[in-house]
């Protein structure tokens, strides 16, 4: 049977994706910190093995996940906060590098050891990496720093047979959109998620977008001059604060 071990699978995008990969047949390890959760999620499939640790401890990844072993890899776990300009607050940016960048970070420091051949190494990154939109500093720069190191690492870790892939989702239905106090346009379902994921893992596709349409957007006007894209998304932010209002 082949196996995908999944992080922040206890909820969102994660979850889902846990079960539609249990349902077509993988083993997967379900990795979170909600251990009631993930306990719950073994009840309902038998396919699905808890694996609980927190991300942002070094020391929890290195015991939980060094030796483990798995077909795919598939890097989800995520936070998002946004910033206020007029509030600086360093410890939140803090906060969403240490689960977005440094959280992959020592999943990867216990797993590349023991990573074969043929072995799919995913990382969900974000559209919102393409443009500079409002209050996005925090949650934007630690989704291109991970689109980064992703590349890198497939620059590297092609010779040890290693396929690196990105899958960059747009807004989808989860606890942490539900908080958003803003329009989400083209905003799609955890279920639809986890299928668009499931598509490009089973595709191997090097940088997958999600969903279509609205992705392309984003990478289209991500191809114009910085000169046109700041006041496009300053326009954007005007639009967002009307539509809160």
């Amino acid at each position: 049977m082949k196996r995908m071990l999944i992080t922040g699978a206890s909820s969102g995008i994660g979850e889902a994706t846990a079960f539609r990969a249990a349902r077509d047949g993988w083993q997967v390890i379900a990795c979170g910190r909600n251990k009631a959760k993930l306990t719950e999620m073994r009840f309902k499939h038998p396919n699905i093995i808890p694996l609980v640790f927190d991300v942002t401890d070094l020391e929890q990844c290195q015991k939980a996940l060094r030796g483990v072993e798995a077909n795919v890899v598939l890097l989800n776990a995520g936070n998002c906060e946004y910033v206020d300009a007029d509030a600086w607050d360093s410890a939140m940016f803090e906060r969403v590098f240490q689960t977005n960048f440094f959280g992959v970070v020592h999943c990867l420091d216990a797993l590349l050891p023991s990573l074969k051949s043929g072995t799919q190494l995913v990382f969900v990154d974000s559209l919102a990496r393409l443009l500079p939109f409002t209050r996005s500093q925090a949650y934007g720069a630690s989704k291109a720093a991970l689109f980064y190191l992703a590349k890198t690492l497939d620059v590297d870790l092609t010779d040890r047979g290693i396929r690196v892939q990105t899958i960059s989702p747009g807004f989808v239905k989860t606890p942490l959109t539900d908080r958003n106090d803003f329009a989400m346009p083209m905003r799609i379902g955890a279920s639809e998620a986890a299928i668009a994921i499931m598509r490009h893992i089973e595709r191997g596709t090097q940088t997958g977008y999600f969903p279509t349409i609205f992705a392309m957007i984003l990478r289209a006007l991500s191809m114009l001059p910085m000169a046109l894209q700041i006041p496009i998304c300053r326009r954007l932010k005007v639009k967002s604060a009307s539509a809160a209002l």
